[in-house]
């Protein structure tokens, strides 16, 4: 078969590999539409990830497709169906399993390998995170649902309803469903961003203020100017920098809720003013990755039509074309994500 292997930093080879195997439980995805991610991009300037990938190894992890095999023991699906998964499952057993929070499972089980013409979903994954398509979802729009997942959980940890202020610094992909989530539980919505067309994009999806940040401007001052030096009741952070999280942590009003989503390099340190923390109440958090019920919220929103994928996916590719799509989003490119076709235009 035909696949994206990550040999190294910068390092992408469309190969012919072996079709994976099933174990028992496993299930033989023939994919259909992979979207790139950020992560992905990440991970291709990286050449690995820590939990995830060490080279040579096929990668890519938003994916729907067709059941093409299943192997012994698989339960509740079967060759044919049309599905989408998500990357990773819970163990259902270690004690945060047990205490309601299985995105902090200690054995989280991870897979990659969207970027192929055929991909092997372990057993796990396949019990916890496989759901089936129904009738009017696309591939193109089911291949959203994990992404669209972890801003359920970022949206609902940061207890967002209707009449609040929110800021999100940050207009790349996760930046634009935290606006369109919030809106639909009736917040009103800042961004900050540098992009034009993706500011464009945020106004769109009901942003009702975007700020064009700068180099060297301070974010939080811009924020705090935008709501009369009141602060915002919530500011979600997208962008993944240690400075832009010190600013997120300024901009928020006393009382008010900071979600630091993006996640910053490893070895960073950001700085808070302990004294502000303390008597200005403030929550500062972080929500990472997606649980089983956030993936099934997501894939509801998308099947009843609250959430348009395609606002999101800026364009198609051919799996041939990976390396160079790669490439242009590491460099920067304004486009949002793009749908790899694994098996080619029709």
């Amino acid at each position: 078969m035909k696949a994206a292997v990550l040999h190294g930093r910068e390092d992408v080879r469309i190969e012919q590999v072996d079709v994976p195997r099933l174990q028992p439980g496993d299930v033989l995805l023939r994919t259909q539409v992979a979207l790139t991610c950020g992560t992905d991009v990440k991970v291709y300037k990286r050449g690995y990830h820590a939990r995830m990938i060490t080279p040579p190894s096929v990668f890519g992890h938003e994916v729907a497709g067709i059941v093409e095999e299943v192997g012994p023991g698989a339960e509740g699906v079967a060759p044919g169906a049309a599905v989408v998964v998500a990357n990773s499952a819970p163990c259902g057993e270690c004690y945060y399993c047990r205490h309601d929070t299985p995105s902090l499972c200690d054995d989280l089980l991870f897979w990659n390998g969207a970027y192929a013409e055929f991909a092997r979903i372990p057993a796990r994954v396949v019990r916890h995170n496989l759901v089936p398509l129904e009738e009017g979802v696309g591939f193109r729009e089911a291949a959203m649902v994990e992404p669209l997942a972890c801003v359920v959980r970022g949206v609902e940890e940061s207890w967002i309803g209707r009449g609040q202020s929110v800021a999100v610094i940050g207009a790349g992909p996760i930046g634009l469903m935290f606006v369109a989530l919030a809106r639909l539980r009736g917040a009103h919505v800042t961004v900050v961003g540098r992009n034009a067309s993706r500011l464009q994009k945020a106004r769109e999806l009901g942003a009702e203020e975007t700020i064009v940040a700068t180099p060297g401007g301070d974010v939080a001052e811009l924020l705090r100017r935008s709501r009369q030096g009141h602060g915002v009741d919530v500011v979600i952070e997208a962008v993944g920098l240690p400075e832009t999280c010190e600013a997120a942590i300024r901009a928020v009003r006393k009382g008010g809720v900071v979600n630091l989503f993006a996640g910053c390099p490893a070895d960073t340190r950001i700085g808070i003013d302990s004294q502000r923390l303390h008597y200005q109440e403030l929550t500062i958090k972080s929500t990472f990755h997606h649980t089983p019920e956030s993936v099934r919220k997501a894939f509801r929103l998308i099947a009843d039509g609250h959430v348009d994928p395609n606002a999101f996916i800026s364009g198609e590719a051919t799996l041939d074309d990976l390396p160079e799509v790669l490439h242009r989003m590491s460099r920067g490119g304004d486009g949002l994500k793009t749908a790899i076709l694994t098996w080619g235009r029709e």
